[in-house]
């Protein structure tokens, strides 16, 4: 690693995992940085400027990804990967959920990279998030015992393919954790406006809000849930008040607590402008996205959904066929199907889906070392210190 007093240099793989796009460093590239890791990444990413232009970083909430990634400190699982949602327009990395695409990236860049061995012709690749403790599992066909490079594999929003990969997130998820209030749906009073809502924890906290009781319908368009992002704020922030994240009175973290709207299925235009009938899906979804429409859905959020589609009484309940463990959700970029097993006890033991993963560079980034009034170099980087001694 060659380094000035103004820059240094750092190798990243820059790879789409699902509908996202993630930057991915060693996490003894990071150590050799010699500089925090939140001013590292911001800097890299060109964050504090809502274009991004002088850094790496994609400028929607979907591109501006990353995962510090090293070789388990567990023996449960193979792989330890750090998750960061970097600010574009504000200087700041948030640490408090994880990604399942960038999981999903994570799991082919551990096969490729030689940190996961390949088994046979199909590898299984554990995860571990370290931000929240959560164990995930890739499985990826890999052919004559060699790691692939190429696949025709597509999920709705993205037109070209990728390798194929099966993202499980493992549980339990056990129910007094999965409903932090101890309720399954309840009524949230923002405003004078009044929800019905269901507060669930299983991939990320998030809020599910039943659209009909706040006048929406959960399939409309993204500058229509632009016109809304007021009233859904002020839900969000309450949201996590109930989770615990915050303090009343305390602002909400952008990634988190993660916020949806839930509707029926009916006919609807994709972003894309293809139509999608109400009998290819069950339930409407739109989902927020550091303080936007999501594309499509995230995948923690996809967790949460299908978890509160198998518990009674939810907001999503309703809409899924009776002893179901399959949910189509009607997303933003087109329907992402979601499924799960349960135990004996009928708790969801585990949730799936279907993704694709892709290399788009290997990079040697030129990043600034210099500080910032938002991020003095004095600041602690916590997360960095969990990954590196966890």
């Amino acid at each position: 690693m060659n380094a000035s007093a103004d820059t240094v240099d750092i190798r990243a793989v820059w790879m789409r995992g699902g509908t996202s796009k993630c930057w991915i460093f060693a996490s003894e590239a990071v150590d050799a940085a010699g500089i925090p890791l939140d001013v590292l990444l911001e800097n890299a990413l060109g964050s504090g400027d809502r274009r991004q232009i002088d850094g790496v970083g994609g400028a929607t909430s979907t591109t501006s990804k990353i995962a510090v990634v090293s070789r388990s400190a567990v023996l449960e699982a193979d792989v330890d990967y750090l998750f960061g949602q970097v600010g574009i327009a504000e200087r700041i990395v948030e640490w408090g959920s994880n990604c399942g695409n960038c999981a999903t990236a994570v799991g082919l860049y551990a096969i490729q990279e030689g940190l996961a061995p390949v088994r046979s012709d199909v590898t299984r690749v554990r995860l571990r998030n370290v931000n929240t403790g959560a164990m995930l599992e890739v499985t990826i066909d890999t052919p004559g015992g060699r790691a692939p490079q190429h696949g025709g594999a597509l999920v709705p929003g993205v037109e070209t393919g990728g390798v194929p990969v099966e993202l499980s997130f493992c549980g339990p998820f056990s129910l007094d954790v999965v409903f932090p209030t101890g309720q399954v749906r309840e009524t949230i009073t923002v405003d004078g406006i009044s929800a019905q809502a269901s507060i669930v924890n299983a991939g990320a906290p998030a809020i599910l809000i039943d659209a009909n009781s706040v006048g929406m319908t959960g399939t409309e368009s993204a500058h229509a849930i632009e016109r809304h992002l007021g009233m859904l704020a002020g839900f969000r922030a309450s949201g996590a008040v109930l989770h615990g994240l915050v303090e009343p009175g305390q602002p909400a973290p952008s990634a988190v607590p993660k916020t949806g709207l839930i509707g029926a299925a009916k006919d609807y235009q994709t972003s894309a402008g293809t139509h999608v009938a109400a009998a290819d899906y069950d339930v409407a979804v739109r989902m927020l996205s550091m303080h936007a429409a999501h594309p499509a859905v995230g995948l923690t959020s996809a967790v949460a959904l299908a978890v509160a589609a198998a518990s009674p009484g939810t907001v999503v309940q309703p809409y899924l066929g009776a002893g179901s463990k399959v949910l189509r959700i009607g997303t933003l970029s087109g329907v992402v199907e979601v499924r799960w097993d349960l135990s004996p006890g009928g708790e969801v033991e585990r949730v799936s889906l279907s993704r694709a993963a892709r290399r788009l560079a290997t990079a040697v980034l030129n990043v600034p070392t210099k500080q910032t009034p938002q991020q003095p170099f004095d600041t602690p980087s916590q997360p960095h210190l969990l990954l590196a001694h966890s």
